[in-house]
């Protein structure tokens, strides 16, 4: 009998059963054999919630939010931060390991070559209602483009795959800027070939009459550094939407609309939008502890743009040195001192989550003893705490170092504006009479 196994007893039929355990984990097919009868279907495993269910092996991302850890490939996310740009960073996700100079460039490249939307889409999305909500805007647009890209159906070609990829990232950033400029009322502004990814995500939101838009540095860093910890986060709620509806074989637009659909929930990305009302209602920082104070006696809720993770972990090997190694490759910008961690890089075992909740299955690391979380840990607050407290800290100092000419205009300031906005109030009062 190997020792990497599990022996059930069926008290029923009194007969025994070996299972083989890889990674913490038994299959749940291994369960149909045990049966009462020839008739029986055989065992199954009953987890409405998919609170103890793996359904894959991942080495993208390990999160321990007890130890305020999040690590991309083995590398910890405050040396990508640090000395990596988004772009680098969603690179390494995608292949497992940073690029090199010539890597670096063909995949900037690639994603501006494809920075623009169709005119067709422009439309499409003009003749939403004046109230739409932005996610479903967003939502609609990303499936509208599976109609203008018939070839992305062919899945299994690796150079169409990744060219879906690639006008995915050029793209999506287009649309969510100009779905905040309908909602101003300002026209159409076309992405800056001359601009980093995301200075010309700036650009687009806030470009007003002036002939060059000038991004502020730091915010255009502290902007990057929200999208590499906002990058990836395990098997959560939005991952496996898009895994599941990407299992039937649709097409990387569909699947990806439809995790779109699932990160617009009030309890997964929609809990980002709950904290923008609520800053939005505390209005100014010397009204904050006005504000604590109501939610000390009950009177509102403190929101936190966080998921709470329900997980236990599972760590094997994953090569013969039991941890990443990097290529000889340079590093793609300046020399950085950035390595993968001593944490092995292992398959963890994932579960499917059907909730606002990211739920795993896996192991400490060899050696370690298995704990089970608690339930409702907030990691994704854990770990932001940490990686925005450094954050803070420097973009307040440089921006003090800022004059007032390098910072970026308010986002109310005059501009062009889409005709069709103008008659915005008398829409709003026919709905207010019981009109459409």
């Amino acid at each position: 009998m190997p020792d990497d196994s599990l022996t059930v007893v069926d008290n029923r039929t009194s007969k025994s059963y070996t299972l083989p355990i890889k990674h913490n984990t038994i299959r749940a097919t291994d369960l149909r054999q045990i049966k009462t009868g020839p008739e029986d279907f055989g065992l199954m495993p009953y987890d409405p919630a998919f609170m103890n269910t793996a359904s894959c092996e991942s080495t993208i991302t390990f999160i321990d939010g007890d130890k305020g850890i999040l690590r991309y490939r083995g590398y910890p996310i405050e040396q990508l931060a640090e000395h990596c740009t988004y772009l680098e960073v969603a690179y390494l996700l995608i292949h497992g390991e940073l690029p090199d100079r010539e890597q670096l460039a063909g995949w900037e490249a690639g994603v501006k070559r494809h920075a623009s939307i169709r005119e067709n889409i422009k439309k499409f999305m003009e003749g939403f209602r004046y109230d739409a909500h932005p996610m479903g805007m967003l939502v609609s647009s990303i499936a509208a483009m599976s109609t203008i890209y018939p070839e992305s159906r062919h899945i299994f070609d690796p150079e169409i795959r990744a060219r879906q990829v690639r006008r995915l990232f050029a793209k999506v950033p287009i649309i969510a800027a100009y779905i905040y400029r309908l909602y101003q009322g300002y026209a159409f502004v076309p992405p800056d070939p001359d601009l980093s990814y995301t200075e010309n995500f700036m650009n687009m939101l806030w470009r007003k009459s002036e002939g060059r838009f000038r991004p502020n540095p730091v915010l255009a860093h502290a902007l990057d550094v929200l999208y590499i910890l906002h990058a990836d986060h395990e098997q959560n709620c939005s991952t496996s939407t898009m895994r599941e509806v990407g299992s039937s074989h649709a097409d990387p637009y569909v699947t990806a609309a439809a995790a779109a659909a699932a990160l617009s929930g009030p309890l997964h990305g929609g809990a980002n939008e709950e904290v923008l009302h609520m800053l939005a209602e505390i209005g100014s920082k010397d009204k904050i502890p006005a504000y604590i104070q109501r939610v000390k006696q009950g009177e509102c809720k403190l929101m936190a743009s966080a998921t709470a993770f329900i997980r236990t972990t599972i760590r094997g090997p994953a090569s013969a040195s039991g941890s990443p190694t990097r290529s000889s490759r340079s590093p793609a910008a300046t020399p950085r001192s950035i390595s993968p961690s001593s944490w092995s890089a292992s398959p963890s075992m994932t579960t499917t989550s059907s909730s606002a909740s990211s739920i795993r299955t896996s192991t400490s690391t060899p050696g370690s003893s298995t704990r089970p979380w608690a339930s409702g840990r907030d990691v994704h607050g854990a770990i932001r705490h940490r990686a925005h407290r450094g954050l803070a800290g420097a973009v307040g100092r440089a921006a003090r170092r800022q004059g007032p000419e390098d910072r970026p205009p308010a986002p109310d300031l005059p501009g062009p504006r889409v005709p069709r906005f103008r008659a915005h109030g008398a829409a709003r009062a026919r709905q207010r009479r019981g009109g459409t």
